[in-house]
């Protein structure tokens, strides 16, 4: 699309008639029926399926895993976040994390610094990760309309349910592997590997993750040494009726 192009073709016109087609997962028209509720009212065709990742699709490039701020943060301190989101850019060519709700609410969170928030967004955005905002669950709507009829009517793409590419590779194993570590993560489990070469050197030399390794301090080092070396010890919690 060239830069001189209108928004108009963007625009509902009265009385179209052509409506866009929504591929919503079935846990999140669960959890967000207003929105599945108001894409209907608009007209849009919604599609509930069980999506492997993704929470809408509307075209084959497009897909949208979609949190309110506090369960972005959530997942932040959670750290499966961006295993989420680098499998949803595996899948589809444009991911997208839409972000729901008053964002400044973050700085009255007490258990994560509100640094680290903007820090996650800016390495998504650097990876490749779009990010959207939306105010409210009716911007959300709006929003998702209104893209979807861009891809399919004017940039004639159809919305299409992509597998997640399942681990073939001894690479992509080993990455899993050292990423399901607390606080690693694709991107440094890379970063471990371009270093030790084997996730066995890796493992055998985690006292020197903070001298070998950018990104990985002592504290990061420290909870997986608590992994690692802590004898298991079943839950007998789920046992006791």
């Amino acid at each position: 699309m060239s830069g001189s192009e209108s928004l108009l073709p963007y625009i509902r016109k009265e009385g179209d008639s052509e409506q866009p087609v929504i591929i919503v997962d079935s846990r999140e028209a669960s959890a967000a029926p207003k929105i599945v509720k108001g894409l209907k009212e608009l007209g849009a065709l919604v599609r509930i399926e069980t999506l492997d990742k993704g929470d809408y699709i509307i075209s084959d490039e497009c897909a949208f895993e979609r949190k309110t701020v506090q369960d972005f943060v959530y997942t932040l301190t959670h750290r499966y976040l961006f295993e989420q989101l680098f499998l949803l850019k595996e899948t589809y060519p444009k991911p997208f994390i839409l972000i729901e709700g008053y964002f400044p609410i973050i700085y009255k969170f007490s258990k994560i610094n509100p640094s680290s928030v903007w820090g996650a967004i800016f390495a998504l955005a650097k990876n490749g990760i779009n990010m959207i905002h939306t105010t409210s669950y009716k911007e959300t709507v709006d929003f998702l309309y209104t893209s979807a009829k861009q891809e399919q009517f004017v940039e004639k793409r159809t919305p299409i349910i992509h597998p997640v590419k399942k681990t073939e590779t001894l690479a992509d194993a080993q990455i899993y592997f050292l990423s399901s570590l607390p606080n690693i993560g694709r991107e440094k489990a890379i970063n471990l590997l371009k270093t030790y070469k084997t996730p066995f050197n890796a493992l055998a030399h985690v006292e020197r993750w903070p001298r070998d390794v950018y990104g990985l301090g002592p504290k990061i080092t420290e909870k997986v040494r608590e992994v690692l070396h802590t004898a298991f010890e079943e839950n007998d919690d789920a046992h006791k009726k």
